[in-house]
């Protein structure tokens, strides 16, 4: 989990791949409304998410035996709450990193659906994983490898 810029489709797709076990991008999940919403530069609305992150705790609850990442921006306590809901195991990796390396990360992508206007959105629904949800955070400045490291280490314990 975490904002756009943080690396979770590079960090989850080798952490699924470290851990043997499938990976899913919560944005390829999206309705295609919403992926229209946001390329326009318009922030999704909580009405919006709502069949969106539904559908991210069926994938995960589905795959609960065998095991899945699923890189999800997942921002806000009420979004992890509600996958959670449908996949009670679920533990969040939330990466982090100061503001002007996730800027800098999202000026220099191409051809991702969602504006760096929007930035400034996620930020202010960001709410950072809290010492009472399952879950770790990580800095996303470290090298990806270190990362999925990290995370492998936190996964098996």
């Amino acid at each position: 989990m975490g904002v756009s810029g943080s690396g979770k489709s590079t960090v989850g797709e080798l952490l699924a791949a470290a851990l043997g076990i499938a990976f899913q991008d919560a944005d390829d999940l999206h309705p295609a409304d919403n992926i229209a919403k946001m390329s326009r530069g318009l922030p999704l609305s909580d009405a919006d998410r709502a069949p969106w992150l539904a559908l991210v705790g069926k994938v995960l609850a589905e795959n609960a035996d065998a095991g899945i990442v699923v890189a999800c921006s997942a921002l806000a306590r009420r979004y992890r709450d509600s996958i959670r809901a449908q996949a009670p195991a679920t533990r969040f990796i939330y990466l982090h990193a100061p503001e002007s390396i996730l800027r800098a990360r999202i000026a220099a992508r191409a051809g991702h659906f969602m504006p760096a206007s929007l930035f400034e959105s996620q930020l202010a629904t960001l709410d950072p994983l809290a010492s009472t949800e399952a879950g770790i955070a990580l800095s996303a400045e470290a090298p990806a490898d270190a990362v999925v490291g990290a995370a492998v280490e936190y996964l098996h314990r």
